[in-house]
């Protein structure tokens, strides 16, 4: 089991995902930016290892535009050798790798044209996990995307468009349940399809379900994850209080947090926390779980 957080640290002082507007768009620019980015997560990565922080969702935005016809410059053979650097840090100490994309890749989208821009996204992301040298257990993570008035046609649109795609992006993807349209069951009924892993999301599965105790999909959703896949990424937060339903948390609530982990032995989980503070909550939550047996720590060949 290993703690972690989404995109960005806010203790260091800088961001992976420096970005600019597109009619700013030049070769040079795309150079210095990307320099910096990576520049950043490394910075973020030894500050996670310091601190046993052993799962790290890397931003989509480490290349502006990078599946845009703006983009010309072979920017995978220029920092090639930042990335071979980088991927070598996170195999010896053994982090897991994630990426998400953002809502505008919609692989059940009846519109031909954002399908290929979100195919073009998918092929971005995968790009950035081999230049990495991970393995297929570095997943990017999707929703099923939207309900266009029909879900059952909306479902069966998903099942055909992800046929469609290379091997290499479906040994990457996994599928979660949202807050408002697909539930853990949708994503079970796709999975059975597809074989897909499904990720859990722990905050959306209380919003949106069918009645489903989370002690009770845990061995129906494990079971969704081959070998090659690693063990089972979930997606943990809680309600902001005093905010609209579905309102991330500001930070974690160790007292909810206890109750899930305890909901969720004796089975392998890796938990993305998707709280706003991000390192300030992974760091207590590690102080939580620090004599759970299932908790890799920052040594690499301990567990």
């Amino acid at each position: 089991m290993r703690i972690g957080y989404p995109c960005i640290n806010r203790s260091i002082g800088c961001t992976p995902s420096r970005t600019f507007r597109l009619p700013s768009y030049s070769d040079e620019r795309l150079r210095e930016t990307v320099k910096a980015n990576l520049a950043c997560l490394m910075k973020i990565l030894s500050y996670n290892v310091a601190h046993g922080i052993l799962f790290f969702r890397i931003t989509s935005d480490m290349v502006p535009f990078a599946s845009h016809p703006v983009c010309t410059f072979p920017w995978q053979k220029h920092f090639a050798d930042e990335f071979r650097t980088i991927g070598e840090f996170l195999r010896f100490h053994r982090f897991r790798i994630s990426m998400h994309p953002d809502q505008f890749v919609l692989l059940n989208a009846p519109d031909a044209g954002i399908l290929d821009r979100s195919i073009g996204d998918l092929i971005y992301q995968v790009q950035i996990l081999d230049l990495l040298g991970l393995d297929n257990s570095a997943k990017i993570q999707i929703h099923v995307g939207g309900v266009y008035g029909d879900k059952t046609s909306s479902m069966e649109r998903f099942i055909k468009n992800y046929e469609r795609l290379d091997d290499s992006i479906k040994g990457r993807l996994v599928i979660e349940n949202d807050e408002r349209l697909y539930t853990i069951s949708d994503c079970l009924v796709i999975h059975e399809r597809t074989r897909i892993p499904v990720l859990f999301d722990v905050f959306h599965h209380a919003i949106n379900n069918n009645g489903e105790q989370t002690v009770d999909l845990l061995a129906p959703l494990n079971n969704t994850w081959k070998r090659d896949d690693g063990i089972p990424m979930v997606d943990y937060s809680s309600q902001q209080p005093k905010k609209r339903a579905g309102s991330h948390a500001e930070c974690i609530d160790l007292k909810d947090f206890r109750t899930f982990l305890q909901s969720t032995v004796p089975f392998d989980i890796d938990i993305m926390l998707e709280i706003k503070d991000k390192e300030k909550s992974a760091l207590a939550a590690l102080t939580l779980v620090h004599d759970d047996p299932r908790l890799v720590t920052g040594n690499p060949g301990d567990t």
